[in-house]
């Protein structure tokens, strides 16, 4: 059996990042990361851009090559997905049976495409893009497809279909929501994007709910809607979120919650030397309103990695990062800082008729938040205002002839 002195179950941004920090905050002892893939820890946001676009090699999303994780004396154990964690001994045990002790455990799983579950859901032809897998999977077989139905109108969806619609193929985008983006944006963004897609060609539907697949020899050939419609289609791409990797945390007793399992300010979990991080750590986000959630981004699996690097070598510091997000679609680059639950008010900065313009959220007279397309000096100045919470006129904040960095005040 392996003995780590930490080991960090998953290799993706979170698990690597943690890697990485360990080193830089001094760690010496023993670190193993463990994944089930069997690729180098790769950066995943490329995957439904430019990576199943064709544009960029699979070698350049590397986080790191191979040679780094070597020198710094990181052990990656590709090829194996823990299903079981005993606590008392310290042990991990995965499908095949083989164990690895550990003395500090960093969970770094994040979570697995959620599935269709409607009737249908078992046929061939359906994709998820979550991994280099899946899109590797998804590009052999549109060779010879035309029609291609996406369901889930968020930021993997539309991004799908932008590179989609740009390689010639006919794409339908069916969202269960009244608008696009519901869940992350307010109504003029995903109003916004919706225009942009319908003009590059995109058929979106929304408000419309998938009950069923049907298939001919196994395979799928339509999708059956709630109102009895059914639209032909070669292959289905399903982008309808993820399901955080936490059941063998929750099965030896670890708190969940928002459909991940629970961490502290440090990342700590109920159980005893277990941390988690990223897409399934669930927490009180002072950015949310101390509201327990699960952040699904790059940048909090990497800031909570660096946290739990710092609790693990004595230079303890609690999670407090303002939330970041970003989606690039044809000549469109959304940037997001700063989280809009609850907000109160709306301040639009710019047109949207002109391709660039920036959605600022207010709570209680306070900035919570802002949406920034095409406008990266809004995103950069405006995550100040969010971090202080300040307090700024609306009709200061629409005056693009006033930069944000001055409203700091």
């Amino acid at each position: 059996m392996q003995q780590f002195d930490v080991a960090i179950v998953g290799t993706g941004h979170g698990g690597a990042q943690a890697a990485i920090a360990l080193r830089q905050q001094g760690f010496s002892g023993t670190i193993g990361m463990i994944g089930e893939e069997p690729e180098l820890p790769y950066e995943r946001p490329p995957l439904s851009k430019d990576f199943l676009a064709g544009e960029k090699s699979f070698d350049r999303m590397l986080i790191r090559p191979a040679d780094f994780w070597s020198d710094k004396a990181v052990t990656i154990v590709s090829g194996h997905r823990v299903e079981s964690v005993d606590v008392e001994v310290h042990r991990l045990t995965d499908a095949k049976g083989v164990s690895f002790g550990y003395g500090k455990l960093i969970w770094a799983a994040g979570g697995a495409a959620r599935r269709l579950s409607c009737p249908g859901a078992g046929l061939k032809g359906l994709h998820s893009v979550r991994t280099h897998a899946h899109v590797l999977a998804l590009q052999a077989e549109l060779e010879g497809a035309r029609d291609i139905a996406i369901i889930g109108g968020g930021y993997i969806g539309l991004e799908t279909a932008a590179v989609l619609i740009k390689r010639g193929f006919s794409v339908t985008v069916l969202e269960a929501m009244p608008r696009l983006l519901a869940r992350v944006t307010g109504p003029e963004i995903g109003d916004f994007y919706a225009d942009v897609h319908r003009a590059a060609g995109v058929n979106i539907r929304t408000g419309v709910n998938v009950v069923g697949l049907e298939g001919r020899d196994g395979r799928v050939c339509a999708v059956v809607l709630e109102s009895g419609e059914t639209l032909a289609t070669d292959l289905v791409i399903v982008g309808i979120g993820i399901v955080p990797e936490v059941t063998p945390l929750l099965a030896v007793g670890a708190e969940g919650a928002a459909g991940g399992v629970l961490v502290d300010d440090y990342c700590r979990t109920t159980l005893i030397d277990v941390i988690a991080i990223g897409d399934c750590a669930a927490h009180a986000n002072v950015f949310a309103g101390g509201a327990v959630i699960r952040l699904e981004s790059v940048q909090n699996a990497n800031d909570m990695a660096t946290t739990a690097a710092k609790l693990i070598t004595d230079h303890s510091a609690p999670y407090r990062a303002v939330p970041w997000f970003w989606s690039n679609q044809y000549d469109l680059r959304l940037q997001t800082v700063g989280l809009n639950i609850g907000y109160d008010t709306k301040v639009l900065r710019g047109s949207p008729e002109t391709g660039a313009f920036s959605l600022i959220y207010m709570k209680a007279k306070k900035i919570v938040a802002l949406d920034c397309v095409n406008m990266v000096k809004d995103y950069v100045q405006g995550k100040a205002l969010v971090e202080r919470g300040a307090e700024v006129a609306p009709e200061r904040l629409s005056d693009t002839e006033v930069p944000l960095k001055t409203l700091l005040s």
